[in-house]
């Protein structure tokens, strides 16, 4: 596919990440207004709730576009997703007749605020790239035994908290937790020394599910998708994980990128999952490709400093699919939800420059990593921000989540001294 043209100058540059082949949704306010519903196209956001009022967009008898945030329009399904996208490429293509109308409804992305795009109803996060898994076991276990018996058969994952999903923008705060380090007779409460990023994509549920589906039942009922920053704690999960998986240790923060980009827009860069050393079992066969061709990038910056890319990958790296995730996550029965989250897991490439997270890119802090202006680093250090991007690339345009980023704060005083 090509660039479709807008009338929306800035929409029409290759560089822009929002042309109107994209037009993703999110949440945004000016001034004193209350937050409400957008589309991001060119250097402007389309002020939804305004066109609703208006009556250019009409998905339901009572308005589903003034509140600050996407559910109710998931709740309506596929068909008023489709409707909803048909009916904004009409309004804002370049020989569109209803331009004078909606003109004035736009608004400068550089002059809005933005807030989370959905509410979470539940999240969870897995462990699904083959890299990564392989990088971190080799660590812990050897590279005979890296991968977990389980790992070539199932997508593994973990619940975690809603309540930490927040949006880019949002300032971390350095955690407390109890570690323990092999020389420690016994543990010891203190802030994490060793703080670090998961470099993932987040699909969103957008139906709600009663029982086991097909993979693509699942790809169907997927309605989009953002950049994810997993804030992990490496040296409080340490000592915790111990048997049951994470718990403190990633339930800092969860960074989102701030548009949700829908499958219809990353149709045109579907491609198959890696070759499988062992065959999957039937219900997690994927019918047609279910991954993206998406570039994606981290970037560090030291507090005073310049911005320095510390790793590039794809999400075709990944070994599972969102699709294949999310029928795996309703096999038991598990009801899912409108607003569900889901964590791809760190995305990372066979190659050193594409680890998707600092535990990686430092060998477990051996080998600490160069960046800009002769600093090194292996974990984050308070007052670095750590800035996620991503596009998929196509002729002579590209698909933009915009960016995911946020700045470690220091710790906290002892919490518990009075």
């Amino acid at each position: 596919m090509t660039l479709m043209k807008s009338w929306v100058a800035s929409a029409n540059s290759a560089d822009s990440q929002f042309p109107l082949n994209n037009l993703p949704y999110g949440v945004f306010s000016t001034g004193e207004e209350e937050p409400r519903c957008g589309v991001a196209i060119g250097d402007m956001i389309l002020d939804l709730a305004a066109a609703e009022e208006a009556g250019l967009v009409e998905l339901a008898e009572d308005p589903v576009l003034d509140v600050p945030f996407w559910n109710e329009v998931m709740e309506l399904g596929p068909e008023a997703w489709d409707a909803l996208r048909a009916r904004l490429i009409q309004l804002l293509a370049e020989n569109s007749g209803e331009r004078a109308a909606v003109e004035p409804m736009l608004v400068a992305q550089a002059d809005a605020v933005m807030h989370m795009p959905f509410l979470v109803s539940e999240y969870t996060d897995f462990y699904a790239g083959k890299h990564h898994a392989f990088n971190v076991g080799t660590m812990f276990r050897g590279p005979e035994n890296a991968l977990p018996p389980n790992w070539l058969h199932i997508p593994i994952g973990y619940n975690g908290r809603a309540s930490s999903v927040v949006v880019s923008g949002t300032d971390i705060r350095r955690p407390w937790g109890q570690l323990k380090g092999p020389n420690d007779e016994m543990p010891r409460f203190a802030p994490c020394a060793r703080f670090d990023i998961e470099l993932e994509m987040g699909a969103i549920v957008g139906k709600n599910t009663d029982g086991p589906i097909t993979v693509q039942e699942a790809d169907d009922a997927i309605f989009g998708y953002v950049l994810l920053n997993d804030w992990s704690a490496r040296d409080i999960q340490a000592w915790e994980y111990q048997p049951l998986g994470p718990f403190q240790a990633k339930a800092t923060a969860t960074s989102i990128s701030p548009w949700i980009v829908t499958k219809a827009a990353l149709e045109p860069f579907r491609t198959t999952t890696p070759e499988r050393e062992k065959d999957l079992l039937p219900y997690l066969a994927e019918p047609t490709p279910m991954l993206y061709d998406i570039d994606l990038a981290v970037s560090l910056q030291a507090e005073g400093g310049q911005e320095h890319t510390i790793a590039r990958t794809n999400y075709s790296r990944m070994y599972y699919s969102a699709a294949q995730q999310f029928a795996h996550h309703t096999t038991s029965g598990c009801a899912m939800n409108v607003g569900d989250l889901l964590g791809s897991g760190t995305i990372s490439g066979p190659t050193k420059d594409e680890r998707g997270s600092l535990l990686e890119l430092s060998w477990g802090g051996k080998e600490p990593l160069e960046i800009a202006q002769g600093l090194t680093r292996s974990f984050i250090e308070d007052g670095d921000t750590l800035t996620l991007k991503g596009a998929a690339k196509g002729d002579g345009y590209q698909i933009g989540f915009g960016t995911c980023s946020g700045t470690l704060l220091p710790a906290l005083a002892d919490p518990y001294k009075r």
